[in-house]
Protein backbone atom coordinates (compact mmCIF):
# COMPACT_ATOMS: atom_id res chain seq x y z
CA UNK A 1 0.00 0.00 0.00
CA UNK A 2 1.34 3.55 -0.91
CA UNK A 3 2.19 5.87 2.14
CA UNK A 4 0.12 8.86 2.79
CA UNK A 5 1.78 11.31 1.10
CA UNK A 6 4.05 9.21 -1.60
CA UNK A 7 1.71 10.75 -4.32
CA UNK A 8 2.60 13.71 -4.17
CA UNK A 9 6.51 12.93 -3.51
CA UNK A 10 5.94 10.49 -6.96
CA UNK A 11 4.54 13.42 -9.23
CA UNK A 12 7.73 15.82 -7.94
CA UNK A 13 10.25 13.80 -8.63
CA UNK A 14 8.61 13.27 -12.18
CA UNK A 15 8.21 16.85 -13.05
CA UNK A 16 11.90 17.19 -12.08
CA UNK A 17 12.88 14.28 -14.29
CA UNK A 18 10.95 15.52 -17.31
CA UNK A 19 12.57 18.92 -16.64
CA UNK A 20 9.15 20.86 -15.59
CA UNK A 21 9.40 21.02 -12.13
CA UNK A 22 11.02 24.28 -10.98
CA UNK A 23 9.38 25.60 -7.66
CA UNK A 24 11.71 28.51 -7.87
CA UNK A 25 10.49 30.35 -10.55
CA UNK A 26 7.20 28.57 -10.03
CA UNK A 27 4.23 31.33 -9.89
CA UNK A 28 2.39 30.67 -6.27
CA UNK A 29 -1.14 29.97 -6.25
CA UNK A 30 -2.94 33.14 -5.17
CA UNK A 31 -4.79 33.19 -1.50
CA UNK A 32 -7.92 34.58 -1.26
CA UNK A 33 -11.53 32.98 -0.62
CA UNK A 34 -10.91 29.37 0.51
CA UNK A 35 -14.37 28.86 -1.39
CA UNK A 36 -12.65 29.79 -4.89
CA UNK A 37 -12.93 27.27 -7.56
CA UNK A 38 -9.16 26.97 -8.03
CA UNK A 39 -9.13 26.21 -4.12
CA UNK A 40 -11.92 24.03 -3.91
CA UNK A 41 -12.36 21.89 -6.94
CA UNK A 42 -8.63 21.31 -8.13
CA UNK A 43 -5.97 19.24 -6.56
CA UNK A 44 -2.63 20.79 -5.55
CA UNK A 45 -0.88 19.23 -7.72
CA UNK A 46 -2.84 20.57 -11.13
CA UNK A 47 -2.75 23.65 -9.62
CA UNK A 48 1.10 23.61 -9.72
CA UNK A 49 0.70 22.81 -12.95
CA UNK A 50 -1.71 25.59 -13.85
CA UNK A 51 0.42 28.16 -12.24
CA UNK A 52 3.77 26.93 -13.60
CA UNK A 53 5.34 28.46 -16.92
CA UNK A 54 7.64 27.08 -19.31
CA UNK A 55 11.26 25.92 -17.68
CA UNK A 56 14.03 28.55 -19.10
CA UNK A 57 15.72 27.13 -21.84
CA UNK A 58 13.12 24.61 -22.71
CA UNK A 59 13.49 24.66 -26.48
CA UNK A 60 12.08 27.41 -28.73
CA UNK A 61 8.96 28.33 -27.00
CA UNK A 62 11.51 29.71 -24.48
CA UNK A 63 13.01 31.86 -26.38
CA UNK A 64 12.61 35.55 -26.17
CA UNK A 65 10.03 36.43 -23.57
CA UNK A 66 9.57 32.67 -22.80
CA UNK A 67 6.35 30.82 -22.49
CA UNK A 68 3.95 31.77 -19.43
CA UNK A 69 0.47 30.54 -20.68
CA UNK A 70 -2.17 31.71 -17.68
CA UNK A 71 0.05 31.51 -15.39
CA UNK A 72 -0.79 35.43 -14.15
CA UNK A 73 -4.30 35.10 -13.72
CA UNK A 74 -6.73 36.14 -11.00
CA UNK A 75 -8.49 33.88 -9.13
CA UNK A 76 -11.64 35.20 -11.22
CA UNK A 77 -10.50 33.64 -14.27
CA UNK A 78 -9.73 30.07 -12.90
CA UNK A 79 -11.84 27.51 -14.43
CA UNK A 80 -12.81 23.70 -13.92
CA UNK A 81 -14.77 22.57 -17.24
CA UNK A 82 -17.02 19.85 -17.85
CA UNK A 83 -18.63 20.71 -20.82
CA UNK A 84 -18.19 22.46 -24.49
CA UNK A 85 -20.40 25.05 -22.94
CA UNK A 86 -18.46 25.55 -20.26
CA UNK A 87 -14.94 25.56 -21.96
CA UNK A 88 -16.37 28.21 -24.68
CA UNK A 89 -17.38 30.43 -22.10
CA UNK A 90 -14.12 29.76 -19.67
CA UNK A 91 -11.94 31.20 -23.00
CA UNK A 92 -14.21 34.41 -22.81
CA UNK A 93 -17.38 33.35 -23.81
CA UNK A 94 -17.94 33.59 -27.32
CA UNK A 95 -16.46 31.10 -29.51
CA UNK A 96 -16.17 33.36 -32.88
CA UNK A 97 -14.60 35.43 -30.78
CA UNK A 98 -12.25 34.01 -28.36
CA UNK A 99 -8.85 34.48 -30.01
CA UNK A 100 -9.05 37.94 -29.03
CA UNK A 101 -9.75 37.62 -25.33
CA UNK A 102 -6.17 37.98 -23.83
CA UNK A 103 -6.83 38.49 -20.03
CA UNK A 104 -4.93 35.52 -18.41
CA UNK A 105 -6.68 32.48 -17.87
CA UNK A 106 -6.18 28.93 -16.17
CA UNK A 107 -8.75 26.49 -17.72
CA UNK A 108 -8.81 22.66 -15.88
CA UNK A 109 -10.79 20.63 -17.63
CA UNK A 110 -12.31 17.36 -15.85
CA UNK A 111 -13.79 14.53 -17.53
CA UNK A 112 -14.85 14.45 -21.09
CA UNK A 113 -15.73 17.28 -23.62
CA UNK A 114 -16.99 16.19 -27.05
CA UNK A 115 -16.91 19.26 -29.50
CA UNK A 116 -20.35 17.54 -30.84
CA UNK A 117 -22.11 18.76 -27.26
CA UNK A 118 -25.30 21.16 -27.61
CA UNK A 119 -25.65 23.49 -24.95
CA UNK A 120 -28.19 21.31 -23.39
CA UNK A 121 -25.63 18.66 -23.33
CA UNK A 122 -27.33 16.18 -26.19
CA UNK A 123 -24.69 15.17 -29.15
CA UNK A 124 -24.68 16.22 -32.90
CA UNK A 125 -24.01 13.70 -35.22
CA UNK A 126 -23.08 14.52 -38.78
CA UNK A 127 -25.84 14.86 -40.38
CA UNK A 128 -27.63 17.77 -38.05
CA UNK A 129 -24.23 19.70 -39.16
CA UNK A 130 -24.50 19.08 -42.92
CA UNK A 131 -26.42 21.39 -45.28
CA UNK A 132 -29.97 20.60 -46.25
CA UNK A 133 -28.02 19.99 -50.32
CA UNK A 134 -25.70 17.73 -49.04
CA UNK A 135 -25.60 13.93 -48.59
CA UNK A 136 -22.18 11.86 -49.12
CA UNK A 137 -23.90 9.69 -51.33
CA UNK A 138 -25.09 12.45 -53.70
CA UNK A 139 -21.30 13.77 -53.38
CA UNK A 140 -19.89 9.96 -54.50
CA UNK A 141 -22.42 10.34 -57.10
CA UNK A 142 -21.40 13.71 -58.45
CA UNK A 143 -17.79 13.38 -58.59
CA UNK A 144 -17.53 9.68 -59.76
CA UNK A 145 -13.73 10.05 -61.38
CA UNK A 146 -14.90 7.90 -64.29
CA UNK A 147 -17.40 10.35 -64.83
CA UNK A 148 -16.19 13.84 -63.15
CA UNK A 149 -12.72 12.96 -64.22
CA UNK A 150 -9.20 14.11 -62.91
CA UNK A 151 -10.66 18.28 -62.01
CA UNK A 152 -11.11 19.32 -58.73
CA UNK A 153 -15.08 19.05 -57.52
CA UNK A 154 -17.47 22.04 -58.08
CA UNK A 155 -21.00 22.94 -58.46
CA UNK A 156 -23.78 22.76 -55.90
CA UNK A 157 -22.86 19.45 -54.32
CA UNK A 158 -19.33 20.97 -53.81
CA UNK A 159 -20.69 24.35 -52.45
CA UNK A 160 -23.06 22.27 -50.40
CA UNK A 161 -19.84 20.56 -48.72
CA UNK A 162 -18.43 23.62 -48.10
CA UNK A 163 -21.31 25.40 -46.22
CA UNK A 164 -21.57 21.33 -43.96
CA UNK A 165 -17.55 22.29 -43.65
CA UNK A 166 -18.64 25.71 -41.92
CA UNK A 167 -21.46 24.56 -39.68
CA UNK A 168 -18.60 21.86 -38.46
CA UNK A 169 -16.18 24.70 -37.86
CA UNK A 170 -18.62 26.59 -35.53
CA UNK A 171 -19.42 23.43 -33.91
CA UNK A 172 -16.01 21.62 -32.98
CA UNK A 173 -12.98 24.42 -33.81
CA UNK A 174 -12.47 25.92 -30.13
CA UNK A 175 -10.54 29.06 -30.23
CA UNK A 176 -7.96 29.85 -27.68
CA UNK A 177 -6.64 32.99 -26.92
CA UNK A 178 -3.42 34.36 -25.78
CA UNK A 179 -2.09 34.26 -22.35
CA UNK A 180 -4.17 30.94 -21.94
CA UNK A 181 -3.41 27.66 -19.82
CA UNK A 182 -5.68 24.31 -20.62
CA UNK A 183 -4.50 21.66 -17.85
CA UNK A 184 -6.08 18.21 -17.88
CA UNK A 185 -7.33 17.05 -14.56
CA UNK A 186 -6.66 13.10 -14.04
CA UNK A 187 -8.12 11.48 -17.20
CA UNK A 188 -8.96 14.06 -18.94
CA UNK A 189 -10.88 14.05 -22.29
CA UNK A 190 -10.91 16.14 -25.49
CA UNK A 191 -13.10 14.75 -28.25
CA UNK A 192 -14.98 15.42 -31.45
CA UNK A 193 -12.97 19.08 -31.32
CA UNK A 194 -9.77 20.92 -32.18
CA UNK A 195 -8.03 23.65 -30.41
CA UNK A 196 -7.48 25.99 -32.40
CA UNK A 197 -4.40 28.73 -31.75
CA UNK A 198 -4.24 30.84 -33.96
CA UNK A 199 -2.79 34.20 -34.10
CA UNK A 200 -2.57 34.27 -30.61
CA UNK A 201 1.01 34.14 -28.74
CA UNK A 202 1.76 32.94 -25.67
CA UNK A 203 -0.47 29.34 -24.64
CA UNK A 204 0.17 26.17 -22.90
CA UNK A 205 -1.68 22.93 -23.28
CA UNK A 206 -0.83 20.32 -20.54
CA UNK A 207 -2.06 16.57 -19.54
CA UNK A 208 -5.01 15.87 -21.93
CA UNK A 209 -5.74 13.19 -24.04
CA UNK A 210 -7.32 14.24 -27.92
CA UNK A 211 -8.94 11.95 -29.93
CA UNK A 212 -11.42 12.10 -32.61
CA UNK A 213 -11.33 14.93 -34.34
CA UNK A 214 -12.92 13.74 -36.98
CA UNK A 215 -14.19 15.31 -40.47
CA UNK A 216 -17.47 14.87 -41.34
CA UNK A 217 -17.40 16.47 -44.51
CA UNK A 218 -13.64 15.29 -46.05
CA UNK A 219 -12.67 16.72 -49.55
CA UNK A 220 -12.11 14.63 -52.48
CA UNK A 221 -8.60 15.87 -54.63
CA UNK A 222 -8.63 13.53 -57.69
CA UNK A 223 -4.92 15.29 -58.55
CA UNK A 224 -3.46 14.84 -55.15
CA UNK A 225 -0.98 11.60 -55.47
CA UNK A 226 -1.66 9.41 -59.03
CA UNK A 227 -4.78 8.36 -57.77
CA UNK A 228 -6.68 11.10 -56.06
CA UNK A 229 -7.02 11.42 -52.30
CA UNK A 230 -9.57 12.27 -49.69
CA UNK A 231 -8.59 15.04 -47.30
CA UNK A 232 -9.56 16.39 -44.30
CA UNK A 233 -9.70 20.11 -42.10
CA UNK A 234 -9.71 18.96 -38.79
CA UNK A 235 -6.25 18.70 -36.76
CA UNK A 236 -6.64 17.56 -32.91
CA UNK A 237 -4.64 21.28 -31.90
CA UNK A 238 -3.97 23.75 -34.68
CA UNK A 239 -0.98 26.40 -34.28
CA UNK A 240 -1.35 28.96 -37.03
CA UNK A 241 0.54 32.53 -36.67
CA UNK A 242 1.05 32.00 -33.44
CA UNK A 243 3.88 32.08 -31.08
CA UNK A 244 4.63 30.74 -28.04
CA UNK A 245 3.60 27.89 -27.72
CA UNK A 246 4.38 24.79 -24.99
CA UNK A 247 2.26 21.44 -26.31
CA UNK A 248 3.48 18.91 -23.13
CA UNK A 249 2.35 15.81 -22.03
CA UNK A 250 -0.64 15.01 -23.93
CA UNK A 251 -1.92 11.83 -25.62
CA UNK A 252 -3.38 11.57 -29.13
CA UNK A 253 -5.25 9.21 -30.29
CA UNK A 254 -7.89 8.43 -33.23
CA UNK A 255 -9.80 6.94 -29.85
CA UNK A 256 -12.35 3.87 -31.42
CA UNK A 257 -12.09 5.27 -34.59
CA UNK A 258 -9.29 4.77 -36.59
CA UNK A 259 -8.99 5.63 -40.16
CA UNK A 260 -7.83 2.25 -41.12
CA UNK A 261 -12.15 1.39 -40.06
CA UNK A 262 -13.14 4.02 -42.66
CA UNK A 263 -14.59 2.47 -46.01
CA UNK A 264 -13.01 3.29 -49.34
CA UNK A 265 -14.52 5.55 -51.80
CA UNK A 266 -12.63 5.88 -55.29
CA UNK A 267 -10.39 3.49 -54.32
CA UNK A 268 -9.25 5.25 -51.71
CA UNK A 269 -9.63 5.36 -47.93
CA UNK A 270 -12.19 7.85 -46.61
CA UNK A 271 -9.76 9.53 -44.41
CA UNK A 272 -11.93 11.44 -41.89
CA UNK A 273 -8.15 12.72 -39.75
CA UNK A 274 -6.04 15.06 -40.38
CA UNK A 275 -3.38 16.18 -37.73
CA UNK A 276 -2.56 15.40 -34.32
CA UNK A 277 -0.50 18.80 -34.11
CA UNK A 278 0.24 20.85 -36.97
CA UNK A 279 2.36 24.36 -37.06
CA UNK A 280 1.65 26.27 -39.55
CA UNK A 281 1.08 29.37 -41.47
CA UNK A 282 4.12 31.53 -39.82
CA UNK A 283 3.79 30.28 -36.42
CA UNK A 284 7.57 29.68 -34.91
CA UNK A 285 8.58 29.35 -31.39
CA UNK A 286 6.57 26.05 -30.96
CA UNK A 287 8.36 23.43 -27.60
CA UNK A 288 6.24 19.85 -27.72
CA UNK A 289 7.45 17.62 -25.02
CA UNK A 290 6.26 14.40 -23.53
CA UNK A 291 3.44 13.73 -25.96
CA UNK A 292 2.59 10.76 -26.89
CA UNK A 293 0.84 9.92 -30.69
CA UNK A 294 -0.69 6.85 -30.57
CA UNK A 295 -1.77 4.87 -34.10
CA UNK A 296 -2.42 8.00 -36.23
CA UNK A 297 -1.64 8.40 -39.64
CA UNK A 298 -0.63 12.58 -40.45
CA UNK A 299 1.05 13.64 -37.10
CA UNK A 300 2.94 16.68 -37.34
CA UNK A 301 2.77 18.76 -40.28
CA UNK A 302 5.62 22.32 -39.67
CA UNK A 303 4.84 24.37 -42.76
CA UNK A 304 1.95 23.50 -45.01
CA UNK A 305 3.32 25.67 -48.24
CA UNK A 306 6.01 25.25 -50.54
CA UNK A 307 5.88 29.09 -51.31
CA UNK A 308 9.02 31.08 -50.43
CA UNK A 309 8.13 33.98 -48.60
CA UNK A 310 6.33 35.03 -45.16
CA UNK A 311 7.61 31.15 -43.59
CA UNK A 312 11.25 32.45 -44.00
CA UNK A 313 12.83 32.58 -40.86
CA UNK A 314 9.48 31.19 -38.82
CA UNK A 315 8.22 27.68 -38.14
CA UNK A 316 11.11 27.02 -35.47
CA UNK A 317 10.18 24.17 -33.30
CA UNK A 318 11.52 21.69 -30.45
CA UNK A 319 10.47 18.19 -30.07
CA UNK A 320 11.63 16.42 -27.23
CA UNK A 321 10.81 13.31 -25.40
CA UNK A 322 7.52 12.50 -27.45
CA UNK A 323 6.47 8.99 -28.36
CA UNK A 324 5.13 8.23 -31.52
CA UNK A 325 3.78 4.87 -31.16
CA UNK A 326 2.78 3.31 -34.47
CA UNK A 327 2.41 6.27 -36.44
CA UNK A 328 2.92 6.48 -40.45
CA UNK A 329 4.05 9.71 -41.36
CA UNK A 330 4.92 13.39 -40.37
CA UNK A 331 6.94 12.54 -37.34
CA UNK A 332 6.95 15.70 -38.87
CA UNK A 333 7.18 16.89 -41.95
CA UNK A 334 9.07 20.42 -42.24
CA UNK A 335 9.53 22.97 -44.32
CA UNK A 336 11.71 25.96 -43.68
CA UNK A 337 11.79 26.21 -39.90
CA UNK A 338 14.79 25.17 -38.16
CA UNK A 339 13.80 22.03 -35.95
CA UNK A 340 15.36 20.32 -32.93
CA UNK A 341 14.41 16.55 -32.72
CA UNK A 342 16.01 15.11 -29.57
CA UNK A 343 15.48 12.19 -27.36
CA UNK A 344 12.04 11.12 -29.04
CA UNK A 345 11.35 7.32 -29.24
CA UNK A 346 9.80 5.85 -32.66
CA UNK A 347 8.21 2.73 -32.16
CA UNK A 348 7.08 2.29 -35.89
CA UNK A 349 5.25 -0.72 -37.11
CA UNK A 350 5.27 -2.22 -40.62
CA UNK A 351 1.50 -1.85 -42.05
CA UNK A 352 1.13 1.05 -43.34
CA UNK A 353 4.10 3.15 -42.45
CA UNK A 354 5.57 6.02 -44.74
CA UNK A 355 8.54 7.70 -43.21
CA UNK A 356 9.02 9.48 -39.83
CA UNK A 357 11.52 12.61 -40.65
CA UNK A 358 10.12 14.74 -43.83
CA UNK A 359 12.95 16.93 -44.99
CA UNK A 360 11.01 19.59 -47.18
CA UNK A 361 11.62 22.86 -48.18
CA UNK A 362 14.65 25.04 -46.93
CA UNK A 363 14.15 22.56 -43.95
CA UNK A 364 16.66 22.90 -41.41
CA UNK A 365 16.06 19.80 -39.18
CA UNK A 366 18.97 18.92 -36.07
CA UNK A 367 17.84 15.07 -34.67
CA UNK A 368 19.61 13.68 -32.04
CA UNK A 369 19.98 10.92 -29.95
CA UNK A 370 16.53 9.76 -31.08
CA UNK A 371 15.74 6.01 -30.86
CA UNK A 372 14.12 3.74 -33.23
CA UNK A 373 12.40 0.38 -32.56
CA UNK A 374 11.28 -0.86 -36.00
CA UNK A 375 8.64 -3.58 -36.65
CA UNK A 376 9.01 -6.03 -39.37
CA UNK A 377 8.97 -4.02 -43.25
CA UNK A 378 10.55 -0.83 -41.76
CA UNK A 379 14.61 -0.32 -42.75
CA UNK A 380 16.64 2.39 -41.40
CA UNK A 381 17.12 4.11 -44.95
CA UNK A 382 12.63 4.10 -45.01
CA UNK A 383 13.07 6.55 -41.76
CA UNK A 384 13.82 10.05 -43.59
CA UNK A 385 11.76 10.80 -46.75
CA UNK A 386 13.03 14.08 -49.17
CA UNK A 387 10.10 16.34 -49.64
CA UNK A 388 12.38 19.13 -51.53
CA UNK A 389 14.67 19.58 -48.79
CA UNK A 390 18.47 19.37 -48.80
CA UNK A 391 19.97 18.81 -45.49
CA UNK A 392 19.26 17.16 -42.32
CA UNK A 393 21.88 16.69 -39.26
CA UNK A 394 20.95 13.26 -37.56
CA UNK A 395 23.37 12.67 -34.48
CA UNK A 396 23.65 9.71 -32.11
CA UNK A 397 20.43 8.06 -33.79
CA UNK A 398 20.39 3.90 -32.47
CA UNK A 399 17.72 1.58 -34.28
CA UNK A 400 16.27 -1.65 -33.37
CA UNK A 401 14.99 -3.06 -36.00
CA UNK A 402 12.48 -6.41 -35.95
CA UNK A 403 14.82 -9.21 -34.70
CA UNK A 404 17.88 -7.71 -34.32
CA UNK A 405 19.71 -6.09 -31.46
CA UNK A 406 19.82 -2.22 -30.94
CA UNK A 407 23.06 -0.45 -32.88
CA UNK A 408 23.85 2.79 -33.62
CA UNK A 409 22.84 4.07 -37.75
CA UNK A 410 23.53 6.74 -39.53
CA UNK A 411 20.46 7.81 -40.92
CA UNK A 412 21.86 10.09 -43.82
CA UNK A 413 24.10 7.90 -44.64
CA UNK A 414 21.53 4.38 -44.65
CA UNK A 415 19.13 7.05 -46.82
CA UNK A 416 21.66 8.30 -49.40
CA UNK A 417 22.57 4.91 -50.33
CA UNK A 418 19.53 3.40 -51.43
CA UNK A 419 18.37 7.27 -53.06
CA UNK A 420 19.88 8.46 -55.89
CA UNK A 421 19.30 12.51 -54.58
CA UNK A 422 21.84 12.61 -51.45
CA UNK A 423 20.86 14.65 -48.94
CA UNK A 424 23.70 16.69 -47.16
CA UNK A 425 24.51 15.66 -43.29
CA UNK A 426 24.79 19.32 -41.95
CA UNK A 427 21.30 21.18 -41.54
CA UNK A 428 23.32 24.53 -40.95
CA UNK A 429 22.72 25.11 -37.26
CA UNK A 430 23.02 23.75 -33.57
CA UNK A 431 20.12 23.85 -31.29
CA UNK A 432 21.18 25.70 -28.43
CA UNK A 433 17.94 25.47 -26.44
CA UNK A 434 17.76 22.64 -24.85
CA UNK A 435 16.59 21.76 -20.62
CA UNK A 436 18.54 19.47 -18.72
CA UNK A 437 20.84 16.93 -20.43
CA UNK A 438 20.34 14.66 -23.93
CA UNK A 439 19.99 11.47 -23.08
CA UNK A 440 22.30 9.02 -24.78
CA UNK A 441 20.07 7.29 -26.85
CA UNK A 442 19.35 3.86 -25.50
CA UNK A 443 18.11 5.14 -22.79
CA UNK A 444 15.20 6.94 -24.53
CA UNK A 445 12.70 4.28 -24.54
CA UNK A 446 12.63 3.28 -20.58
CA UNK A 447 12.46 7.18 -20.15
CA UNK A 448 10.09 8.07 -22.78
CA UNK A 449 7.78 5.36 -22.44
CA UNK A 450 7.23 5.63 -18.94
CA UNK A 451 6.51 9.38 -18.78
CA UNK A 452 5.62 10.44 -22.00
CA UNK A 453 1.50 10.92 -22.52
CA UNK A 454 -1.23 12.25 -20.52
CA UNK A 455 -1.65 11.41 -16.99
CA UNK A 456 1.94 10.64 -16.15
CA UNK A 457 1.98 14.16 -13.84
CA UNK A 458 -1.12 13.09 -11.97
CA UNK A 459 -1.01 9.68 -10.81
Amino acid sequence: MRRPGTGAALVVAALTLTGVFVPATATAAPTGDPAARESSRIPTLARLLGRQALPAGDGWAADGTGTTGGSAATTDQVHVVTTRAELVDALGGDNATNRTNAIPKIIYVDGTVDGFERPDGTLLDCADLADPEYTLDAYLAAYEPAVWGRVAPSGPVEAARVRSVANQTRQTQINVGANTTIVGLGGARLTGLTLMIDSVANVIVRNLTLDDARDCFPAWSPTDGDAGNWNSQYDQISVRRSEHVWIDHNTFTDGDNPDSAQPVHFGRPYQVHDGSLDITHTASLVTASWNRFVGRDKVMLIGSSNTVGPDVGRLNVTLHHNLFDGTLQRLPRVRFGQVDLWNNHYRLAGDGFEYAIGVGVRSAVYAENNFFSLGAGVAAEDLLYDWGGTAVTARGTWVRTAGDRARPVDLVAAYNATHEVDLSPDAGWTPTLRRGPVLPAPLVPLAVDTLAGADRLLR
